[in-house]
C-alpha cells in the first residue's frame, strides 16, 4: 500500500513451506543442545512447580506447545501436526519415516495439565487447562498489539507505550496532544487513486492514544475519501469514548459521530466495514470549491469520554479541557 502524495498537508491540534531437511535438523539439534538453558515458553509463576511433562509437549521443530493430533515416529519421537507437513514425513530427530501414528498417551497426559496464561508476566494471573490455554491466549486482553501503521506491512507486535514510540520514531507519524483536531488535505489530482492511500496521526488525550486515519480508495468505479478513528487499546475500553468528524464547504457539511474501533481490529477491517466518515468524490470536489479539479478538504473533529450519570443512568459527554 502506497502512501498518499499530498501537495500540502496542514495539521493543527488544539492545546488541548519451504523448510529444507538440513534446516530442520539444525533446528532440532539446536533445540536439544540448548533446551535446558533457555527459558521455557510455558514458564510458570512462583508457587507452581514446573514439570518435565511440559517439555515433552514442546515440539522439537517449532518449539511451540503441541495440541492434538500429536504425531510420533516408530521410535517414539513426537512433533506437532503443523510441523509434520513441513518435514516431508521424515522424523526430524531420527530421520525415519513418520507414517500416521498418533501419540495418544501424550495427548491424554496433556488433558490433566494446568498452565498459566502465556501473558501472566504482563499481569494475567489465571491458570487454565492445557487445551484451553491456546484459545484463551488468542483472546487475552494482556496479549500484545499489532502495529496500527497501515502504510506498509509492519510486523512489530508490542504493548501500547512501545508502539507509540515505534510509530513516532520508525514510521515518523505526527503526534499531537489534545482532544480536538483540524486537518487540511490538498491533492492536485484527486482522480488518481490506484491503491488505497492513507495518512495517520496519533492523538493523546484522557491519558489514552487514538489513531486518526484519512485515506482515498476505490469503491466500485469511483474513488471515495474516508476518515475514521481507532483506539490504542481493547474494545471494552474503546466503548468508553466517542468522536465526531466533520467536513464541509460551500455552505454544506457532513457530520459523523461514532465510537472508535480498537486497534485489535485491523486497519483494513475497519476501512472495509465503512465504519467512519465517507465522502464521495463529487461531494469532496464540491466541498473543495473552485474549478473542482483540486481536492481541498478540511476535516475537523473532537474526542470525548462518556461518563455514567449516577442518577439517571445515562451517558453524558465529558469534554477534554
Amino acid at each position: 500500500m502506497e502512501e498518499m502524495e499530498m501537495d500540502s498537508i496542514e495539521c493543527v491540534s488544539s492545546s488541548m513451506d519451504g523448510i529444507e531437511d538440513e534446516e530442520i535438523q539444525s533446528s532440532v539439534s539446536s533445540h536439544q543442545q540448548y533446551s535446558s538453558a533457555k527459558p521455557h515458553p510455558n514458564v510458570v509463576p512462583s508457587g507452581i512447580a514446573p514439570t518435565s511433562v511440559h517439555e515433552l509437549l514442546e515440539c522439537p521443530v517449532c518449539t511451540n506447545s503441541m495440541y492434538p493430533p500429536i504425531h510420533q515416529c516408530h521410535n517414539g519421537h513426537t512433533l506437532c501436526s503443523t510441523c509434520k507437513t513441513r518435514v516431508h514425513n521424515r522424523c526430524p530427530t531420527c530421520r525415519q519415516e513418520l507414517g500416521d501414528i498418533r501419540c495418544l498417551a501424550l495427548e491424554k497426559v496433556a488433558e490433566s495439565l494446568e498452565l498459566p496464561c502465556k501473558y501472566y508476566s504482563l499481569g494475567f494471573p489465571e491458570i487454565f487447562p492445557y487445551y484451553s490455554k491456546l484459545k484463551h491466549a488468542t483472546l487475552c486482553n494482556f496479549r500484545p498489539y499489532n502495529c496500527p501503521y497501515a502504510g506498509s506491512e509492519c510486523s512489530v507486535t508490542e504493548d501500547i507505550p512501545y508502539l507509540v514510540t515505534h510509530l513516532r520514531d520508525d514510521h515518523k507519524v505526527d503526534m499531537h496532544t489534545g482532544c480536538t483536531f483540524n486537518h487540511r488535505y490538498v491533492k492536485s489530482n484527486p482522480r488518481e487513486v490506484e491503491n488505497a492511500t492513507w495518512m495517520l496521526t496519533v492523538f493523546h488525550c484522557f491519558g489514552q492514544y487514538f489513531c486518526l486515519h484519512f485515506e482515498a480508495f476505490q469503491l466500485g468505479m469511483a474513488p471515495v475519501y474516508m476518515a475514521f478513528l481507532r483506539f490504542m487499546g481493547d474494545e471494552s475500553e474503546a466503548r468508553s469514548y466517542s468522536y465526531s468528524l466533520e467536513v464541509g464547504g460551500n455552505g454544506r457539511k457532513l457530520l459523523w459521530e461514532g465510537t472508535p474501533r480498537s486497534i485489535r481490529d485491523s486497519h483494513r477491517k475497519v476501512r472495509d466495514s465503512h465504519d467512519g466518515l465517507i465522502i464521495q468524490r463529487n461531494m469532496a470536489l464540491f466541498f473543495s470549491g473552485g474549478d473542482r479539479k483540486e481536492l481541498k478538504l478540511r476535516v475537523t473533529g473532537r474526542i470525548w469520554k462518556e461518563q455514567q450519570n449516577p442518577d439517571g443512568g445515562v451517558c453524558i459527554p465529558n469534554l477534554c479541557s
